[in-house]
């Protein structure tokens, strides 16, 4: 495991302080991922309040556990991206439609507004927004089960 060239706390209104090698303490740091989507573990950058990189972590896997748990809660509370396991329903074929699907959250609907709202990111990973603007995360399409790959065929 690897020491970081920097500790981590926080401090009594709940936010994140760094301290770096020298002394410096920054509050108020927010961990931001590089590849969010594709490698969540691999490439976090600390960064200060005017959006300066204080530290930046190849792999989280690398910190000891008190360091990494403090970051991973943070990027848990900031980050929202639902993952859908399954399409149980569309309203219609036609955009707009309602989709109600399973996620790793529970059971929700989305309204999709258009097919452009459905962006690939790499060969089976889709990203779906709905109207409000949320992001949905389907990691791989073809991991889906045979009727919600179905429905997904339709509209892409």
């Amino acid at each position: 495991m690897q020491t970081p060239e920097f500790s981590l706390s926080r401090n009594s209104l709940g936010k994140l302080v760094l301290m770096t090698a020298d002394g410096a303490q920054h509050e108020g740091v927010v961990p931001v991922r590089a590849f969010p989507i594709s490698a969540a573990d691999d490439g976090v950058g600390m960064m200060s309040t005017d959006g300066k990189e204080l530290a930046w972590i190849p792999r989280l896997d690398t910190l000891p556990a008190p360091t990494r748990e403090l970051i991973e809660a943070e990027l848990a509370s900031r980050e929202f991206m639902p993952e859908i396991r399954k399409i149980l329903s569309v309203s219609t074929y036609a955009t707009p439609s309602v989709w109600t699907v399973q996620t790793d959250r529970g059971q929700t609907d989305l309204v999709l507004r258009g097919e452009e709202n459905i962006r690939r990111l790499t060969g089976t990973t889709l990203l779906i927004s709905d109207s409000h603007g949320i992001h949905y995360l389907i990691r791989d399409q073809f991991a889906l089960d045979k009727h919600s790959r179905k429905i997904l065929d339709r509209f892409l």
